[in-house]
């Protein structure tokens, strides 16, 4: 069957549904001029495998960016779903092409597809693609997202150990101590005993009181003597400044894009670069 994929006649053979074919196998590999010709012949750009996988999902797994405009162009389906959920924007965030991101974007993917899954913002900080991830928020990605294995995007930069990506989402607005199971952020941080990444989320409010499912504060979990612990065990003996409380609020109050918001304040610039967290 694999010989006569490069014309237009099987279609009728095999139907909508179909194993890898060579348009996938093109896709995956770059090879533009092969695709080209495909889809000159009369290859359909939306074929699926048995697992939903279209050639978009493909080339934007492996950052084929002239593949994912060639698909594009050929009518490519922009926000088809693959068995798990995933868009091709999903895909081009889990491979940290910020090119493909853009691609995909221009021709109408959605930034927040209804998925019952990871989000493309949870992909692009499993990756610890920053770029990704500023672009999505920057096109109004849903910081709350919340998937039922990994939670918000920002427990899923926590556990990855992802700092650029942390401080990205909390300065857009990522609420610090969104719970999954009770845990948050926070707990993650205290885990991988990342002692700059608890700094991190409790200058931007991280609540160090706060017990999971199972009753464990973060510090429960950051076994004795590490710098990790030590920090959690000085910052519950150390209530914040008055001054860090209130950078705190008033970032809580300025919300999503807070920057921006922050930057037009009619006030002194010490205390734009002080609530910017510069």
């Amino acid at each position: 069957m694999a010989g006569s994929l490069a014309s237009g006649s099987w279609l009728g053979e095999i139907g909508f549904w179909a194993a890898r074919t060579p348009v996938h196998e093109a896709a995956r590999r770059g090879e533009i001029l092969q695709l080209q010709q495909l889809i000159a012949n009369g290859a359909c750009v939306n074929l699926v495998t048995y697992d939903s996988i279209t050639p978009l999902h493909e080339a934007s797994l492996q950052g084929q960016t002239q593949c994912v405009k060639l698909l594009l162009a050929a009518g490519a389906q922009v926000d088809a779903r693959n068995i798990d959920g995933s868009t091709p924007l999903c895909d081009a965030c889990a491979s940290g092409s910020v090119e493909c991101v853009k691609v995909l974007l221009s021709h109408g993917a959605k930034v927040n597809p209804p998925l019952y899954t990871a989000s493309p913002l949870h992909e692009a900080c499993l990756n610890g693609s920053s770029e990704c991830v500023q672009l999505l928020i920057d096109v109004g990605a849903n910081l709350e997202a919340h998937d039922c294995h990994f939670g918000t995007p920002l427990h899923v930069a926590c556990v990855r150990e992802h700092l650029d990506c942390v401080k990205l989402l909390l300065n857009a607005g990522a609420n610090v101590n969104a719970a999954k199971l009770h845990e948050t952020a926070l707990h993650h941080a205290a885990k991988v005993k990342n002692v700059d990444l608890v700094e991190m989320l409790v200058e931007f409010g991280g609540n160090v009181y706060a017990r999971d499912n199972r009753g464990k504060k973060p510090f429960d979990y950051t076994g004795s003597n590490s710098p990790a612990a030590t920090c959690l065990e000085y910052y519950e003996k150390t209530p914040l400044s008055l001054a860090q409380l209130c950078r705190v609020s008033l970032r809580k109050a300025t919300g999503q894009q807070g920057l921006e918001k922050i930057a037009k304040l009619n006030i002194p610039l010490r205390l734009v670069k002080y609530l910017s967290y510069n």
